[in-house]
């Protein structure tokens, strides 16, 4: 295939053409444990396991899974933060000859019942925290669930802490039932590891992982991405930057911050799977704490810093960042939300680091756009396609329209990262890939040299008086008000317009709080009548993802309960 005019814009030696050889995902460890066994791969709280560690836990809980009847056909449900458990049952599974379905930790007791009988999870990995397990117990028995692994954080913690955990924690430990249906995360490893190996004849075709997307309206879908879309994933990445001269990524001695989910596809896909392929160890921690990240950053001398936009944020407004040696850094990279031009520019200016920005979906395994390190950055662009990718931009009302260079329509995507379809929807699928590309729900365009500009999500799109007014813009425009920390932007029914925007506004600590007159008059030279917000609302926090990226879709209830009791 011809490589598309973009090409002329990627780092030296950076080809778009690449051999993607579809691998069983379970390669990218056992690949990792040839190299480089001794090495450490994970810390979870100062206990560390080496790469030869993992690997023979890895191929224990695999015999134990196919000891549970899990094989070809098998779902098996993930609902854990990030600990060692889940690196080693999300290859387990996969050794096993199962599928993994990831969940959310918040995932509330509706949606996980949706999710379990729709993906057909028959057994369930979680911890005996009541933060988690009791969820689950009560889907025993009324859904089709019908095992739990339950796993103890004291078997992961190093000691002291494993002692001490029970007893500083103690309201925090669930009781569960000792019977049959649930089986001690110890003893599904209590064997020698001589499991019987999965062949898995395509795996471009053979689906690996059940990956729900959260959407703002309707129920949530599952993906089905194939081992082989995983591993062009993180060959996409690879090939992204290892020809990189001004990154130089060393084998066997990065040292990687892993704060973001890894049952969510960024984490997973592009900092787990990736850099595993490099030998680095990996920092666990199951959530974002600012605090905690930041002494990890200093102390640990991280090099590797992937996360979202609001932890970029958080970091930037430290009233104590001077007082943190953040000189090790070598890689920082936001992905998951749009990065606002403001927030990337007060990083790189207080660490003295650069950044890059990617853009992607969990459709897409999740890639697709790359900004290039040290290269040229374009303020406003999520990057160049990247290898193997190939982006196209359609009609928002026709979607076998094609548009040209800088004219805005949706965005479409192929390749070999894109899924297979949604599980159990086809006419979902169907609509999804009109025209045979995959239609992203983003509106954006293609500038002349192939980098990617995105407006905003075509369900996002606001309809104001007939304009169509795109969310993201404002959200820009307002990030630019030296008091505000966090925005988003949502549209709220008018009378008169149909539709107009509303900004709900986080403040930066002790900055100076203003009127919406001083707004709409900061705003003045920046928007377009038509896109000025008609209201605000600031607020002391705003509703986010576990991610950590902003939500929007508590606030359109929110507005929606109060149009509909007339406030």
């Amino acid at each position: 295939m011809t490589a598309p005019f973009w090409e002329k814009s990627y780092p030296a030696g950076v080809t778009w053409a690449q051999n993607f050889q579809a691998k069983p995902i379970w390669t990218i460890l056992d690949d990792a444990v040839a190299r480089f066994a001794p090495n450490p791969c994970l810390d979870f709280m100062g206990k560390g396991y080496s790469y030869a560690a993992v690997s023979d836990l890895v191929d224990r809980a695999a015999k134990g899974f196919q000891q549970l009847g899990v094989g070809p056909g098998v779902h098996v449900g993930l609902f854990l933060p990030n600990t060692p458990h889940y690196v080693i049952c999300f290859f387990a599974i996969l050794k096993a000859g199962g599928r993994v379905v990831n969940y959310s930790p918040l995932d509330a007791e509706r949606e996980l019942r949706y999710k379990i009988e729709d993906s057909q999870t028959d057994i369930m990995v979680t911890l005996d925290l009541k933060a988690l397990y009791p969820n689950i117990g009560k889907m025993l028995g009324t859904t089709r669930l019908k095992k739990v692994v339950v796993c103890r954080l004291p078997d992961v913690l190093p000691f002291p802490k494993n002692l001490l955990f029970p007893l500083a924690k103690g309201k925090e430990i669930a009781q569960v039932p000792k019977d049959d249906k649930h089986i001690r995360f110890t003893d599904l490893v209590a064997n020698d590891g001589r499991y019987t190996p999965h062949p898995v004849k395509d795996p471009a075709e053979e689906v690996a992982i059940l990956q729900y997307t959260g959407g703002t309206t309707g129920q949530p879908k599952g993906a089905m991405l194939t081992h082989g879309n995983i591993t062009a994933t993180v060959h996409m990445y690879g090939a992204w930057t290892e020809k990189n001269d001004a990154l130089q990524l060393e084998d066997g001695k990065e040292r990687v911050l892993m704060v973001l989910p890894m049952f969510h596809i960024y984490g997973l896909s592009a900092v787990l799977l990736r850099m595993l392929t490099i030998g680095a160890q990996f920092f666990l921690h199951p959530r974002f704490e600012l605090k905690a990240v930041i002494e990890d950053l200093h102390k640990k001398k991280i090099s590797i810093f992937p996360g979202v936009p609001t932890m970029y944020a958080a970091i930037v407004n430290m009233a104590t960042l001077k007082d943190y040696d953040l000189s090790a850094l070598k890689f920082c990279a936001s992905g998951g939300a749009p990065l606002p031009v403001e927030v990337q520019d007060k990083f790189e200016q207080v660490t003295g680091h650069k950044m890059i920005e990617g853009w992607g979906m969990t459709e897409t395994s999740p890639a697709g756009t790359q900004t290039i390190y040290g290269g040229k950055r374009k303020r406003g662009s999520c990057g160049l396609p990247l290898p193997g990718i190939m982006i196209e931009i359609v009609d928002v009302d026709d979607p076998l329209k094609l548009k040209g260079v800088n004219e805005t329509g949706e965005i479409c995507i192929t390749g070999p990262n894109v899924m297979k379809g949604y599980w159990n929807k086809p006419e979902a699928t169907a609509e999804a890939f009109a025209g045979g590309r995959f239609h992203t729900g983003d509106v954006g365009y293609l500038d002349e040299e192939g980098y990617v500009f995105i407006v905003d999500r075509k369900k996002d799109m606001i309809l104001s008086g007939g304009f169509n007014v795109y969310p993201r813009n404002i959200e820009e425009a307002i990030y630019e008000h030296p008091s505000v920390e966090e925005c988003t932007v949502i549209g709220i029914p008018d009378q008169y317009r149909g539709q107009s925007a509303k900004a709900f506004i986080k403040l930066k600590p002790d900055a100076k709080p203003f009127t919406f007159d001083e707004l709409k008059t900061f705003l003045k030279d920046k928007l377009g009548k038509h896109e000025m917000p008609a209201a605000m609302d600031i607020r002391d926090a705003l509703p986010k993802t576990l991610i950590g990226k902003l939500s929007k879709k508590e606030l359109v209830e929110e507005e929606k309960q109060k149009a509909a009791s007339g406030n």
